[in-house]
């Protein structure tokens, strides 16, 4: 089959590539000249493990190219995957589908035959409609069905996630768009993958319930980490005994600095007021969202106390400024919160991390970056693990302790124990949950 793909972000790109790797003929089409260069050229704008490879072998075997041009990527196209971004709208906590009506019209203006004209990104519940309605009217004449078909793919996991999906799932209206979808993900069905088809507003819908649900169940351990701290109890026993039970499941039960990145802060928000417009309240999503900030300024909280209540003049080391370990993306991240706090209360901070630097100088101006995290913990007051890279995890934690000014650390992620921290020379060490 033939794809055009709309968009060359991080869902436009890899389910670009990842669809030329099944043997399909794909061509990825943006507006940005700079990044179709760098694309042509088997640069990566985006940091994503095993991505640069598997792009370099389909581009090597002609089954995936590069454009500016839209009537060169939809000639002879049988769907067209529209994965540009909705990012949320100020104000109102709406996805601003823009850049996807923007794709949908100039889709129909330039499609000459019979396309399937697929969402990949987030979209409210009802979206994929309008989107017909506006192909529909850009060029009456056309023949083309709509399909959904949302994304799923965790940052750092992601040619994982699509290769081996837990699920694929297609919102259709026809059995001819059916059957082209079929076609589509037909390297996976051989495989025995589930493909749930169903209508598009169930489609639209399960996206932003899974990762609602997904962010209710970080939100939930990480109130109970609070409660833990003043009960003594261990959260990371807590989670165990609960993962244990195969209704609730261990994934997702990580207790932590509370939740950022791509998807759930955007997803929730967004499903939370599609609620209020339809006047059905999503009450325990909007709770989700009100205790996740919450958590994050406790987190600021947390160091002040480990920094004897003032941050002024001490130095700070924070080890990881990512939303998670194995990306470069910095969006809603925690650290968004927490370091400019400890900055504009007079604080000195280091920043260490392997991938952040070059989205972070820009959102986390006065910090100093340094390249490891021993140049970082010298002569510090507090140490703060904020992002769980591997490289963080076997840090020699006495030559660490030995070289601060006050040996403090903030392990935010719960990768250390408090005896080996303590036992390796540390003063005073603060975890959550424990």
């Amino acid at each position: 089959m033939k794809i055009a793909m709309i968009g060359t972000g991080y869902v436009g790109l890899v389910s670009g590539v990842c669809f030329s790797d099944f043997g399909h003929d794909v061509v990825c089409v943006d507006k940005d000249p700079a990044k179709i260069e760098k694309l042509e050229r088997g640069e990566v704008p985006i940091f994503e493990p095993g991505l640069e490879d598997l792009m370099a072998r389909n581009v090597a075997a002609g089954r995936l190219s590069f454009t500016l041009d839209l009537a060169e990527a939809l000639e002879g196209a049988d769907t067209v995957f529209i994965a540009v971004g909705t990012p949320t709208r100020r104000g109102d906590g709406h996805a601003d589908l823009t850049y996807v009506m923007a794709a949908a019209e100039e889709s129909a203006r330039t499609a000459k035959k019979y396309v399937v004209i697929v969402t990949k990104s987030t979209v409210p519940v009802g979206t994929n409609r309008k989107v017909h309605d506006v192909v529909a009217k850009a060029n009456p004449d056309l023949e083309f069905d709509v399909a959904s078909n949302p994304e799923f793919l965790r940052e750092g996991a992601a040619i994982d996630d699509f290769m081996r999906p837990d699920r694929v799932v297609v919102g259709v209206q026809s059995d001819r768009a059916a059957k082209v979808m079929a076609d589509v993900y037909r390297p996976l069905f051989l495989r025995d993958f589930p493909i749930v088809t169903t209508d598009l507003e169930s489609a639209e819908m399960i996206k932003y319930a899974a990762n609602a649900f997904l962010a209710t169940k970080i939100t939930f351990i990480n109130e109970i980490a609070a409660l833990c701290e003043k009960t003594g109890g261990d959260v990371k026993e807590v989670s165990r005994g609960m993962g244990l039970d195969g209704r609730i499941g261990n994934k997702f039960l990580h207790a932590g600095p509370g939740y950022g990145g791509s998807c759930f802060p955007k997803d929730t928000s967004a499903l939370a007021r599609i609620g209020q417009e339809y006047a059905s309240p999503m009450l325990i999503t909007e709770a989700v969202i009100k205790v996740n900030e919450d958590i994050k300024r406790r987190m600021i909280e947390k160091l002040r106390d480990l920094c004897d209540g003032n941050f002024n003049g001490k130095t700070v080391a924070i080890l990881g400024v990512t939303f998670k370990p194995n990306t470069d993306d910095m969006r809603d991240a925690p650290s968004l919160t927490i370091v400019p706090a400890l900055v504009g209360s007079g604080a000195n901070v280091r920043v260490v991390d392997p991938q952040g630097r070059q989205e972070g100088e820009a959102l986390l101006p006065s910090v100093t970056w340094v390249e490891d995290p021993y140049e970082a913990a010298k002569d510090a007051d507090l140490i703060v693990v904020l992002t769980e890279w591997n490289e963080f995890r076997a840090l020699d934690l006495g030559r660490i302790s030995s070289e601060m000014r006050t040996a403090h650390m903030a392990d935010l992620r719960n990768i250390y124990a408090s005896a080996d921290a303590l036992s390796s020379g540390f003063e005073r060490y603060d975890s959550i949950g424990r």
